[in-house]
């Protein structure tokens, strides 16, 4: 027990790692590994949705404030980056490097579109 505990950190993770691939490998547990990893990105979207929502709560009475047309744009942009986010990981959608460029493009043109509307309605003065 010695000898591990003072083997190099990384070695360490990498035969940890190795381990549990030989296991997997070992035990044709594939498809089950696949089936928890869909879980897994179920579960992180469902925690973004969830993290936007609690962030939407706080804001609303904000929001609602807003002149109708940056009250739309603002949340067309949040619903395209949402759309967009569904896309890549209900189907195979960013699979080649356009495709993939084209996704970046669309996340950071509503990005900014958010950004510059939540700016402009939080901007002071003339």
């Amino acid at each position: 027990m010695n000898f591990v505990r003072n083997m190099n950190p990384t070695l360490r993770g990498f035969l940890i790692i190795f381990a549990i691939a030989g296991v997997v490998t070992g035990l044709s547990l594939e498809p089950t590994l696949a089936v928890l990893f869909v879980l897994a990105r179920i579960a992180f979207l469902l925690a973004i949705a969830f993290f936007l929502y609690l962030l939407w709560r706080e804001r609303r009475d904000d929001i609602a404030t807003w002149p109708t047309r940056s009250k739309g744009i603002f949340y067309g942009a949040v619903l395209l980056a949402i759309v967009n986010i569904a896309l890549a990981f209900a189907v195979d959608y960013p699979s080649n490097g356009l495709e993939i460029v084209i996704f970046i493009a669309v996340l950071v043109a509503a990005g900014y579109s958010a950004w510059r509307i939540w700016r402009g309605q939080h901007t002071y003065g003339y």
